[in-house]
């Protein structure tokens, strides 16, 4: 038994007050990837079996790289957003936490260059 008061004993333990916009994050990016995620797999369907030359072809075509980089870019910011709920929720030391979040943001990013590099090198014909 304690003489705390129930305030005493949850200072510090309440809301950090972004909990909510990581949340609307999670389910934004979700609704948006299921029409991105159909539109990749009758995509990836329809290239089947079609040589380098037809797909820098298909993907010459605005529509469909900038729909691509958009499904890249939220499927990295969904995936990094989950990491980091993850990490916030069950890694318990603070240092280890920060260096968690710092290299989950870091990795996200350098994901998203790089693919969205790629993806314009073979649009573009760079």
């Amino acid at each position: 038994m304690t003489l705390r008061s129930p305030i005493g004993r949850a200072r510090g333990l309440g809301s950090a007050k972004n909990g909510l916009a990581h949340h609307w994050g999670i389910i934004v990016t979700s609704v948006g990837l299921i029409p991105l995620s159909l539109w990749f797999v009758v995509s990836v369907k329809g290239l089947a079996g079609m040589d380098y030359a037809a797909f820098k072809a298909w993907m010459g075509q605005g529509s469909h790289a900038s729909l691509m980089i958009v499904t890249l870019l939220l499927t990295v910011y969904h995936a990094v957003l989950g990491l980091t709920m993850v990490i916030e929720d069950y890694v318990a030391c603070e240092a280890k936490k920060v260096v968690g979040l710092i290299a989950t943001k870091l990795i996200g990013a350098i994901l998203a260059v790089g693919m969205t590099v790629s993806i314009l090198k073979v649009a573009v014909g760079g």
